[in-house]
C-alpha cells in the first residue's frame, strides 16, 4: 500500500467522545434561543423544542450508529452510501458536505467567533466603502468585512494547525472542550441560583402574542435547535483513524449526545429564567446581539460581558477546529475513490490529508463572504437533513440487502426509531422549503451543482483507465 494515501488509527474512545462534543458545542447554545423565541413566543415551547430536537437527533444518531458499527471507515456517510445506494448518491453527499454542509458550518461558527472578538476588542472597519456591493441583492461580501476577515484568518490558521497532525489537533480539542464545559456549567449554576432568576417562568407554555403555537412554527424553531445539535455525526468521518471503530464510533456518538442534550436543556432553563420572551424577541430583532451575553449581564452586570465573550470565543474556536479536522476526511475518501480532485487524496508528512484541509479552508472562507450567520445555518441544516434521512432509511435497506452481516450494535426501537426519524426529516425539509424558501433554494442549488462534477470525474477516470 502507498503510505502517502493511508491514515493511522490513533484515537481511542475518550478522544472520540471529545470529537463528538467538540463538533457540536459552538455558537448555537449561545445564540439560537432568541430566534426560537421570535418563532414560538413561549418559554415552555422553547424548552419543548430543545428536548424534541435532542430526541430526534438521538433517533438519527442511533440509526447512524447501526450502520457505523458495520461500515465504519474514513469518510463516514460517504462510505456508507456506496453500500446502501450507489456511487452517485455517495458522491452527492460528499459534494454537499464540501459545498454546503460542513464548510458552511465552519464559515458560520468562525463568523460568530469573530463577532464575539469584536465585542471585546473593536476591530477597525475594512473596505467600508464597498459594503453596498452585492450579488443579486442577496449576498453582500464586503458588509461587516472587518468581522468576516477575522473569521477567514481563523479558518486558515486552524487549517494550518490541523495540517500538522491528528494528535495535535485532538489534543487542542480536549483542552478547549474542558474550558468550554467549565464555562457553561458556570452559566448554569450562577444563572439558576441568581436572585434575578425565576425558574418556574421558564416552563410556562403561555405565549406573549396570545396565539396558539403552530406545527410550522415548531418545525421552523427546530431549525435553530438542530443547528445547535449539528456535528454529532462528524466522528464517523474519522472512522479510519479511530481504534476499534465498529465499537467506539457508535458508543462515542451516544455518550456525547446524552451529555450535550443535558447541557443544552439546563443552559436554556438558565436563559429563560433570567430573560423574558419580550427581551429575547428584541435581541433577535437587533441581529447583532447574543442572548447568552444579555443573560449573563442580568446576574453579573457589565463585568459578565468579558466572561461570556471569552467563553463564546473558546466554544467557537473549539467547534471550528473540530469541524475542520473531521470534515476534510470525506473529501480525502472521495479523492481516493477517483471522485474528487486527485490532489486531495494525498496524505502529508504528518499523516493527515493536508491538501483536502486546504481546499476546504479556501471554500469555507469564500462562504464566510456569502451571507449572514442565520442564512448560512438554515441553509446547511436543510441540506444536512436530506442526507440524515437517507442514512436512517439505509438501516431498512441494509437489513434487507445484508441480513447476515455482523452488527456490533443494532438500533434500539427498530423499526420505529429509524422510521420516525425518516418521517420527521421529510416534514422538516418540506416545511423549510415553505418557511425559508431562500435558504432551501441556496442549499438545493449547491447540492445539484455537484451533478456535472460527478460526470466530469467519471469521465476523467475512464480516460485514465484507457490510457493505462
Amino acid at each position: 500500500m502507498n503510505p502517502s494515501s493511508q491514515l493511522n488509527r490513533t484515537l481511542g474512545l475518550r478522544l472520540a467522545i471529545v470529537m463528538v462534543i467538540g463538533n457540536i458545542i459552538g455558537s448555537g447554545i449561545y445564540k439560537k434561543v432568541a430566534p426560537m423565541a421570535a418563532e414560538l413566543h413561549s418559554p415552555g415551547w422553547i424548552l419543548v423544542c430543545w428536548v424534541l430536537g435532542g430526541i430526534i437527533t438521538m433517533f438519527g444518531a442511533l440509526s447512524n450508529a447501526e450502520i457505523a458499527s458495520m461500515l465504519a471507515d474514513t469518510g463516514g456517510e460517504y462510505v456508507y452510501y456506496k453500500k446502501i445506494y450507489n456511487r452517485f448518491f455517495s458522491f452527492l453527499y460528499g459534494w454537499s458536505n464540501f459545498a454546503a454542509i460542513k464548510s458552511a458550518a465552519i464559515a458560520s461558527i468562525s463568523y460568530v467567533f469573530a463577532q464575539s472578538l469584536n465585542s471585546i476588542i473593536h476591530i477597525p472597519e475594512v473596505f467600508s466603502s464597498l459594503k453596498d456591493i452585492n450579488i443579486a441583492g442577496i449576498f453582500y461580501p464586503f458588509e461587516g468585512f472587518n468581522v468576516k476577515l477575522v473569521a477567514i484568518l481563523l479558518i486558515l490558521f486552524l487549517t494550518w494547525v490541523n495540517s500538522r497532525g491528528l494528535k495535535l489537533g485532538a489534543g487542542l480539542s480536549t483542552l478547549l472542550l474542558l474550558l468550554v464545559l467549565a464555562g457553561i456549567l458556570t452559566i448554569i449554576v450562577f444563572g439558576t441560583t441568581s436572585s434575578h432568576a425565576d425558574i418556574s417562568s421558564s416552563f410556562s407554555m403561555a405565549t406573549t402574542n396570545s396565539q396558539s403555537v403552530s406545527v410550522s412554527a415548531i418545525f421552523t424553531a427546530m431549525l435553530a435547535a438542530f443547528w445547535a445539535y449539528e456535528g454529532w455525526n462528524s466522528v464517523g468521518l474519522l472512522g479510519g483513524e479511530i481504534k476499534n471503530p465498529n465499537r467506539n464510533v457508535p458508543l462515542s456518538i451516544g455518550i456525547g449526545l446524552l451529555i450535550i442534550i443535558s447541557l443544552y436543556l439546563l443552559t436554556n432553563i438558565a436563559y429563560l429564567s433570567l430573560l423574558p420572551i419580550a427581551s429575547l424577541e428584541q435581541i433577535n430583532a437587533q441581529g447583532n446581539t447574543i442572548a447568552a451575553v444579555e443573560a449573563v449581564k442580568v446576574f453579573w452586570n457589565e463585568e459578565g460581558v468579558i466572561f461570556i465573550s471569552l467563553l463564546i470565543l473558546l466554544s467557537t474556536l473549539g467547534c471550528t477546529h473540530a469541524t475542520i479536522l473531521s470534515n476534510a476526511r470525506t473529501s480525502f475518501a472521495m479523492a481516493k475513490g477517483g471522485l474528487f480532485f486527485p490532489k486531495m487524496a494525498k496524505v502529508n508528512k504528518a499523516s493527515v490529508p493536508g491538501n483536502a484541509l486546504w481546499y476546504q479552508g479556501v471554500w469555507a472562507s469564500i462562504l464566510v463572504l456569502s451571507g449572514t450567520f442565520d442564512q448560512l445555518t438554515d441553509m446547511l441544516i436543510f441540506a444536512a437533513f436530506i442526507f440524515y434521512g437517507a442514512t436512517a432509511l439505509g438501516v431498512f435497506i441494509l437489513r434487507k440487502k445484508m441480513p447476515d452481516a455482523p452488527r456490533a450494535y443494532k438500533v434500539w426501537g427498530y423499526p420505529f426509531v429509524p422510521a420516525i426519524f425518516v418521517i420527521f426529516c421529510v416534514f422538516l425539509i418540506g416545511n423549510t422549503i415553505i418557511a425559508r424558501p431562500r435558504e432551501a433554494g441556496i442549499g438545493l442549488v449547491l447540492i445539484l451543482a455537484g451533478v456535472p462534477f460527478y460526470w466530469w470525474f467519471q469521465r476523467q477516470n475512464r480516460n485514465k483507465q484507457m490510457q493505462e
